[in-house]
């Protein structure tokens, strides 16, 4: 591989690897750009196992990842295989392949697209070497993750994560014991000054990372608790929450901005914010609700991540209507969709109404009969979806108006007259609710309108002569 910036090796040990790698020119300069890990990824597709993405496109989705991670992609090793090598995942002729281009891609990293056991993890590592790190997607989601946690939640959330998916593989953290002699690697006669601490420093440290475990689940415990009042709050408001969910980049953050003149970090990255944010919108219907913005979705989410971002997913499930984000110029789109789908079936949160912003339209050449089928098909899969672009403000006030139709579902219609002194009760309702119109008499204020079937008793004592009757 021909490059303008290459890794040069000043001398190599008996195996042909870089002992020291600095980065030259072709000019053979020393570099002062910033250092960049070379990686080769390494997909593999197991038979009767089919993944939501065919194996390249979720390679082309693990290089974005990497990217994202600050590491460059030059390489890719796949692999079809009837069951996966208990060992090594791949094969033993592809980890000999694997070997020999990380010696001429002069790779630091190789990532693996599917999770990797701590068996097969320490395997691949003793054939590659140490001066190979190997990661599985879940490192590498947790490592951006990690990068991006910009709050105290978000930072408790992704140690936990990282904590529980490290624990089982702390072995090579303390290799350099075995290199002294500790625990076994002296044997049992191996005299005095050859048996050492390295079994008993190991189970030290997996008892610290587990009350480090331990004390981290109490903190999410605190914040949740705290998320669970805030929540009881907004219930007391009676301000629908519209939780704002999609796959990853598909353009959540840049439509909140857009709808509520938000500030949230919108970059074109896989998953540039994690911190749920929360903001204020008022609707056409001049009612006023609250969108609140979620963790993007990916295939082959870590449970692990999941379980330690409960908290803040457990926004999906206390909110009014999900808004379901989604990228119609992506080639995978209708995987994507159905990994949102499967991850909101996991959280229990599928039989909430959705209204679906097919976003990114911009990107489309709408008289191209291709991707014009493709606009058609996604719209009539989808009976509460519109067509925007979050970028260009494109058919916002389209998609507002939706949403303010969807909430409808758990509202009544009212008439109500109420007396002048009751003012309270007619800014109540202004607030909470919506007001189709207003007349006034001698005897107070006739409103007609909807409100939230839970706040009806309020204006119980005002009805006309009409009942509220809930929307169909």
């Amino acid at each position: 591989m021909t490059n303008s910036t290459t890794l040069h090796s000043s001398s190599l040990a008996s195996d042909g690897r870089a002992r020291d790698r600095v980065v030259r020119d072709e000019a053979g300069l020393v570099s002062t750009a910033p250092f960049e890990e070379r990686a080769i990824l390494v997909g593999v597709e197991i038979q009767n196992q089919p993944g939501l993405l065919a194996l390249e496109d979720s390679l082309d989705e693990l290089a974005l990842l990497a990217k994202t991670a600050g590491v460059r992609p030059i390489a890719r090793i796949t692999q079809r295989l009837e069951s996966p090598n208990p060992a090594t995942l791949i094969g033993t002729g592809k980890v000999e392949e694997l070997r020999l281009a990380v010696l001429e891609e002069q790779a630091s990293v190789v990532i693996f697209d599917d999770e990797l056991s701590p068996r097969q993890q320490r395997e691949l590592e003793r054939v590659l070497g140490e001066a190979v790190k190997v990661v599985d997607r879940t490192a590498l989601i947790l490592d951006i993750f990690a990068r991006h946690a910009r709050t105290r939640e978000g930072a408790v959330q992704v140690e936990l994560a990282q904590y529980e998916y490290r624990l089982p593989r702390l072995t090579r953290a303390w290799t350099h014991l075995a290199r002294q002699a500790g625990g076994r690697a002296g044997g049992a006669a191996g005299g005095v000054g050859v048996r050492g601490p390295g079994e008993t420093q190991l189970e030290v440290d997996r008892r610290e990372i587990g009350r480090r475990i331990a004390f981290l689940k109490q903190q999410l415990a605190e914040i949740s608790k705290h998320r669970e009042h805030y929540r009881r709050q907004r219930r007391q408001s009676a301000l629908p929450v519209i939780a704002v969910v999609g796959y990853t980049n598909a353009g959540k953050s840049t439509l909140l901005n857009a709808i509520a003149d938000a500030d949230v970090l919108a970059e074109d990255q896989l998953f540039a914010t994690l911190d749920p944010t929360t903001r204020r919108v008022r609707l056409p219907s001049d009612r006023l609700a609250l969108f609140s913005d979620t963790v993007g979705f990916i295939q082959k989410l870590p449970t692990m991540l999941v379980a330690a971002f409960r908290s803040t997913l457990e926004e999906v499930n206390s909110a009014d209507l999900l808004l379901h984000v989604v990228d119609i110029s992506h080639a995978n789109m209708e995987e994507q969709i159905a990994a949102v789908e499967e991850i909101l079936d996991d959280l229990g949160a599928s039989a909430k109404p959705v209204v679906v912003a097919l976003n990114k339209i911009d990107r489309l050449l709408l008289d191209d009969p291709e991707q014009r089928r493709r606009i058609d098909q996604a719209l009539a899969d989808n009976p509460r979806a519109v067509l925007i672009s979050a970028a260009t403000k494109a058919n916002l006030d389209l998609l507002l108006a939706e949403i303010d139709r969807a909430l409808r579902s758990r509202m009544a219609a009212i008439d109500v007259q109420i007396p002048y002194e009751r003012g309270d009760l007619v800014a109540f309702l202004h607030e909470h609710g919506t007001v189709e119109s207003v007349t006034h008499s001698e005897s107070g204020t006739h409103l007609v309108g909807h409100l939230p079937i839970e706040l009806l008793g309020r204006l119980a004592p005002y009805w006309t002569a009409s009942e509220p009757a809930a929307e169909e």
